[in-house]
């Protein structure tokens, strides 16, 4: 035997030790057996668990096509840049009817139209330095209370060209369901 190697047994020649490892390989595959429906569960949870929080984290933190609890999409600041460009160009062009969806900072609050349907005003400064009176029927969607100089709102509404910078309308539903419907956004609650 050459040095430094292990002395080989036959284990035929010890049957203690046969029927020993034949019971130790037996508890071993039933170990396996019975290990691997629990093990199976919780490599399904780890899973599950795993993509729930992938599902989350893309829906919750992508700008663009993020959604609110009524399927509402947000708008990102990219897209901000490009409506505006595209209300611009409607207002040098005297459109009217433009669908238009954008945010402005609140430059003016003014006194409620009560002239027929009543409607909440406030002139929206956009991005591009540009003004836009924002008409939202308050017979139709509910009102923003406190609104103030300063504030943030997004629309989602029509443009309607006039000499001061155009007007935005159509910021509500439309009960008939004749006309797509929009919506304010302020402080995290949609108006609509």
């Amino acid at each position: 035997m050459p040095f430094g190697l292990p002395r080989q047994r036959s284990r035929a020649a010890n049957p203690r030790r046969t029927i020993k490892m034949a019971s130790v390989r037996a508890l071993h595959r039933l170990h396996r057996r019975d290990s691997a429906p629990h093990e199976n569960i919780v490599n399904r949870f780890l899973w599950l668990v795993v993509a729930i929080a992938a599902a989350y984290t893309f829906f919750h933190f992508t700008q663009p096509g993020q959604h609110d609890a009524a399927g509402v999409q947000a708008v990102s600041v990219s897209s901000h840049a490009a409506a505006n460009q595209r209300i611009a160009q409607a207002f040098s062009q005297r459109e009217h009817g433009v669908a238009v969806q954008s945010a402005g900072v609140v430059s003016k609050v003014l006194p409620d139209d009560n002239d027929g349907s009543r409607h909440q005003r406030f002139i929206l400064e956009l991005d591009n330095g540009m003004t836009v009176l924002v008409a939202h029927n308050i017979d139709l969607a509910p009102r923003l209370d406190g609104l103030e100089v300063g504030d943030v709102v997004e629309f989602n509404g029509v443009y309607e060209w006039n000499a001061k910078g155009g007007v935005i309308h159509w910021t509500h539903h439309d009960p008939r369901g004749q006309h797509a419907g929009g919506w304010l956004r302020y402080q995290g609650r949609l108006y609509q």
